[in-house]
């Protein structure tokens, strides 16, 4: 028989919505396995090597875009980082997601959760469990938050296959499409939120 029959009692339930005041005394192990969803602790599935690393690769092809940006523009306020927590909102119940990737205003080491405003590009990478859960879930999350960029990466092959750029409509509250990347022999140079240049190469035999 399934543990989850021995789990599923009544006093095993969470106890009280998680606050961010809570989160924030909340075990770090414990909150690297969860997210935050209207309060709710919800788990986080661990990410296979593939998964793992696109992100990370795509990370390295903003932050060096950021690098550049920065130094072009003489302005030191971005940063890139992997799998962190963001807050998108408090009330009426907290909600914490943890972007495979995102592009953000600099901000203190020990500002966690980061606010969403802050954040001017989030990336997800989708993986068989997660598709749901990015494609529409945390598309419509992270529009509500107010998130200007959305990237939704799909993997096939041992490769990204393609990247889809949602830029947030205001007016309307939501995403909508604004490109979809595919593979080429070339680099594609994206503007928006910077510009950002991606290396298919980079992108390719993620897991050997």
């Amino acid at each position: 028989m399934s543990a989850v029959f021995d789990w599923a009692r009544e006093e095993n339930l969470q106890p009280e919505p998680i606050t961010v005041e809570i989160w924030k005394k909340l075990p770090e192990a414990f909150c690297r396995l969860v997210e935050v969803v209207n309060g709710e602790a919800v788990r986080a599935e661990s990410p296979t090597r593939r998964h793992q690393k696109a992100a990370r690769r795509i990370a390295d092809l903003i932050e060096t875009a950021a690098e550049a940006h920065m130094n072009r523009h003489q302005d030191g306020c971005l940063d890139v980082d992997t799998d962190f927590d963001v807050l998108l909102w408090e009330f009426p119940n907290a909600t914490i997601r943890r972007p495979d990737v995102a592009l953000f205003d600099r901000a203190p080491e020990d500002l966690r959760p980061l606010p969403a405003a802050g954040v001017k590009l989030a990336v997800e990478v989708v993986s068989p469990t997660s598709e749901k859960i990015d494609v529409a879930e945390k598309r419509a999350e992270y529009a509500l938050a107010g998130i200007p960029w959305y990237w939704i990466v799909w993997t096939e092959d041992n490769q990204v296959a393609s990247i889809a750029i949602h830029v947030l409509d205001h007016a309307q509250g939501q995403y909508r499409l604004h490109e979809v990347l595919e593979p080429t022999s070339t680099e594609t140079v994206v503007d928006m939120p910077i510009r950002i240049r991606i290396d298919w190469t980079l992108l390719s035999e993620l897991v050997r």
